[in-house]
């Protein structure tokens, strides 16, 4: 068989924005990770046997307490972890929410104008995500790696 036929490996995650639908500022959580330290917005791993939506309001209130309702799948973001394992990452958006945001481990949350957040302090690829978020006309983000040189596309 064929190196191109064989199934993937995958890591399955997921990003959520929360929008304030009074003040249209977005929930965002400045987090402590080491390997993917910065302002973004708050998710993570799909659990095994879960939903991607259930995914996205468990890591949401795990995160911020917050509990999300009806978050609509609107983009997706991709690369390659390594070699023989792809990286998938499920955009969700959501202006549906009850509670008050509370920090946690994972990091400090706050609503704010994501427009306002300066470069150096958000993780690499927030404006990009945001650009997914925000558009109806761009629902990827992917990182193609051609000859050892990663290049991405917002499509």
């Amino acid at each position: 068989m064929s190196q191109l036929h064989l199934p993937e490996k995958t890591i399955l995650t997921n990003l959520v924005m929360v929008e304030d639908p009074t003040t249209k500022k977005v929930l965002l959580e400045d987090r402590r990770n080491k390997n993917w330290a910065g302002i973004t917005f708050p998710g993570g791993h799909v659990n095994v046997g879960e939903s991607f939506v259930e995914s996205a309001i468990r890591e949401v209130y795990e995160e911020t307490h917050l509990e999300i309702q009806n978050p609509q799948l609107i983009g997706i973001k991709q690369f390659m972890y390594d070699a023989h394992v792809r990286y998938i990452v499920f955009l969700f958006r959501t202006n549906q929410f009850k509670g008050t945001p509370q920090s946690s481990s994972e990091g400090d949350v706050f609503w704010e104008d994501p427009y306002q957040v300066k470069q150096t302090q958000a993780v690499d690829d927030f404006f990009d995500i945001l650009q997914i978020f925000k558009s109806y006309d761009v629902s990827e983000l992917y990182y193609q790696d051609y000859n050892g040189q990663s290049v991405k596309r917002v499509e």
